[in-house]
């Protein structure tokens, strides 16, 4: 099914500085009329946070297999962010029902949406029309189980075929089985302690510094983590820029720690600890470690009531800034600072923390508009020494992980991103491929998600521009065959995969490129909501929103 060809684009123009399909003025939330005129007919303004808080000047789509982003500032880290799952490109049409897509998502990918059984599984059938390389399973079944150990006796009873995060315990366990295959995961993340520095108590620095000083970060890694784990002293892991080793944030002081509390709050302090247990390659054991941390925190003065919530539930709760004090963490969606900082503690990062500081969002954003190595890397020693200074949150741990397989799965592979890829998975003979994670996911329309189990299972049905390479972190073609940019890094130019068809049948142009992206973009656009609405990544890794709530509320 091919659909009629517009030449349009999206701007930020004038004062008003709402986005505008060039040579026609109409709102971004509405269809450009066949035959607009391509080409910019205003200069993009940009820095007006009243209504444009983003990085993004406008895209357009000269012709139909050609896509042009014009960016604010440099970003090094534009390829990177298109890749990722958030930016996944659906059929224009769907958006006449987004919020459809959380449970029935169309894309391009290897797999399309059999049924989602809910509490149960999700099961996905091998798309016959895909453009690349055939799945080699006719069918992906994702189901979810919380408990590591019950995980593990899935896969040695043959019921499961790939098991996500392996127990603390149970690496040994995995190795000294013939029957199966251990895939160690290079430690891309980090588990933190949060506050939301703008509700009390953690609106009081002393309590911050106290929680920093009195934490043991070394004893929980050797309880609660497996090898290859390390104590945080940064909120960056090791194999990213701008990791410092030189830097401690804090060294481990409990007395003085008990001693600020006590002197702070003589009649002593009473939190409330937010959480949800579900596994992750950060955070193997939440309950314990909370348990620990719980104990830990007992000997400073502070006593900490322990909030278990259900996993959805809890993210939705941080991203809208509503836990004071909470147990998360981060895996990388790539390789680049920016996925960590500027997804935390940038400009558009969501009021998990509160509503950030200026100071981190200035150096953040220079950082990111550099090509340097060395001066980005000066930059992200401000960034280290500032959250340090500011203590939204205290680094805990970078978890070491792995997944396992039976032995005979082909193509069995780990993911330093978390984005293992079913489609190359398989074993001789079988029909199914069985992957059990550690939780169901909260919806399937990815440009609204944030949790890993969520986009995992988006990874397989839809596409953005580009991708991962498989059990890497490089960058690849994906339904862009080719991009370039301007030497400033702020013109960037995709030239689409021709002959790419979605799961409803229509045929992938720049069209469906330009309504995924404006959708995210536009807060004040109707078809602008998911599962929540937020669209985080989008304000996160591009700096906010056009028409952020604020305006579109007026």
């Amino acid at each position: 099914m091919r659909r009629h060809w517009r030449k349009t684009a999206l701007v930020v123009a004038g004062a008003a500085a709402i986005a505008t399909v060039a040579g026609t003025g109409a709102a971004a939330s509405s269809v450009p009329p066949a035959g607009a005129a391509a080409g910019y007919d205003e200069r993009a303004t940009c820095g007006d946070d009243a209504a444009n808080t983003s990085n993004l000047a406008a895209i357009e789509a000269p012709d139909p297999m050609t896509v042009v982003f014009e960016l604010c500032a440099p970003d090094v880290a534009f390829p990177s962010k298109v890749a990722f799952s958030a930016f996944q490109i659906h059929p224009s049409e769907a958006f006449d029902d987004p919020e459809a897509l959380v449970n029935e998502p169309i894309g391009t990918g290897p797999y399309m949406l059999g049924a989602w059984e809910r509490g149960s599984q999700i099961v996905l059938e091998a798309n016959p029309d895909y453009w690349g390389d055939a799945p080699l399973t006719d069918t992906a079944v994702f189901q979810w189980q919380t408990e590591a150990a019950q995980r593990l006796v899935q896969l040695e009873a043959g019921t499961a075929d790939g098991i996500d995060n392996v127990g603390t315990d149970d690496f040994e366990r995995v190795e000294s089985n013939p029957d199966l295959q251990l895939i160690p995961r290079e430690p891309l993340n980090i588990f933190y302690l949060g506050f939301n520095v703008d509700l009390a108590p953690f609106d009081d620095p002393v309590v911050r510094e106290a929680i920093g000083l009195g934490l043991d970060r070394q004893r929980l890694v050797d309880n609660f983590y497996p090898g290859g784990s390390v104590a945080a002293t940064q909120f960056l892991p090791s194999a990213l820029l701008g990791y410092d080793e030189s830097f401690v944030d804090f060294e481990y002081d409990p007395d003085a720690a008990a001693a600020m509390i006590a002197e702070a709050y003589p009649d002593g302090l009473e939190v409330t600890m937010s959480l949800r247990d579900v596994a992750r390659s950060y955070l193997p054991q939440p309950v314990p470690v909370a348990t620990d941390i719980q104990a830990q925190l007992a000997e400073i003065g502070i006593d900490v009531t322990i909030d278990v919530q259900e996993s959805t539930t809890f993210l939705d709760n941080a991203n809208a800034g509503l836990l004071p004090f909470h147990m998360l963490g981060w895996g990388a969606d790539y390789p680049d600072p920016t996925n960590f900082f500027d997804f935390h503690f940038g400009s558009g990062a969501s009021p998990q923390f509160g509503t950030g500081f200026g100071d981190i969002h200035e150096v953040l954003t220079e950082a990111g508009s550099l090509t340097d190595p060395d001066e980005r890397f000066a930059l992200y020693q401000q960034a280290n020494e500032l959250l340090a200074e500011h203590i939204p949150m205290v680094p805990v741990a970078h978890g070491g992980s792995g997944v396992a397989y039976k032995a005979g799965v082909e193509g069995a592979h780990s993911s330093p991103l978390g984005n293992e890829a079913m489609a190359v998975m398989g074993i001789e003979g079988q029909d199914q491929f069985v992957w059990v994670q550690n939780g169901e996911p909260g919806g399937l329309y990815c440009g609204d998600e944030t949790d890993g189990e969520s986009l995992r299972v988006c990874e397989q049905i839809a596409e953005p521009l580009l991708g991962y390479e498989i059990g890497g972190t490089d960058v690849v073609p994906a339904l862009a065959e080719s991009w370039e940019s301007n030497e400033e890094l702020t013109i960037w130019t995709f030239h689409l995969r021709e002959g790419v068809t979605f799961h409803d049948g229509s045929e992938f142009d720049a069209t469906d490129v330009l309504e995924s992206y404006r959708v995210a973009w536009d807060a004040a656009d109707p078809r602008h909501v998911g599962r929540t609405g937020d669209f985080v990544y989008w304000g996160a890794l591009f700096g906010g929103h056009l028409n952020p709530p604020a305006v579109a509320e007026e």
